[in-house]
């Protein structure tokens, strides 16, 4: 409608195959991870570059026209956060539930400075420990629907995983890289680790995907 009325349109993507799909009539597609349309966050110069690529297709009439950024940036192109973990407290907890509960004061602390949380969705701060144990049985073969989880899986991960990057940002020092807490849950966490093992067996099991996708980003297998 706005190309009919004689307005020139573009996207700039991170899914080309979406753009493949869709056809609009000029589109950027630029292989960065998702989220970061423009590309290295704080980097004004290169989004610069990322913008001047988008609008040059505005040269082009008419379309579909769709052309490719010529750099990639990948999650694994930056480092995982360096961000200290605590020592174990509980020997007889799992070391997933133990780090959580240990972890409970640097989050008060982010939560206190910031005044708001992506915590919530289905769980709240305080029962974080909890529904990680309960993934500790999905892990060990349990069925997701038989240990009481508080929503589906997926659901209940992304708060956990809220818990822990908020906290993080408390305990860490800046500036921080793209994707960086998200390694570092991934990567260096018990919690984030026991999730991806959640993942896998539920994948195996072949519970219903809507149930075990969304535990973790489709990069982290």
């Amino acid at each position: 409608m706005f190309e009919a009325a004689g307005l020139a349109t573009l996207v700039i993507t991170t899914i080309r195959s979406t753009a493949e799909r869709m056809r609009p009539p000029r589109a950027l597609y630029a292989e960065f991870p998702l989220g970061l349309p423009l590309g290295k966050p704080g980097d004004a110069e290169f989004q610069h570059q990322v913008l001047d690529a988008a609008f040059s297709l505005l040269r082009q009439p008419k379309g579909p026209v769709l052309a490719d950024f010529p750099q990639a940036l990948r999650t694994s192109d930056s480092p995982p956060l360096a961000c200290p973990l605590p020592r174990r407290r509980d020997a007889d907890l799992h070391p997933a539930v133990d780090e959580a509960q240990a972890l409970r004061p640097a989050y008060d602390r982010a939560l206190a400075k910031k005044d708001r949380t992506s915590v919530g969705m289905c769980i709240g701060a305080a029962e974080v420990p909890a529904e990680i144990a309960k993934f500790v049985k999905i892990a060990a073969g349990e069925p997701w629907d038989r240990v009481g989880m508080k929503s589906l899986p997926g659901l209940v991960a992304h708060d956990i995983r809220a818990y822990y990057e908020e906290l993080a940002l408390e305990l860490a020092e800046g500036p921080f890289a793209a994707k960086a807490t998200e390694r570092w849950f991934y990567e260096k966490t018990e919690t984030g680790q026991l999730l991806l093992a959640v993942r896998r067996a539920m994948r195996k099991a072949e519970a219903p995907r809507q149930t075990w996708f969304l535990i973790s980003p489709a990069s982290y297998q």
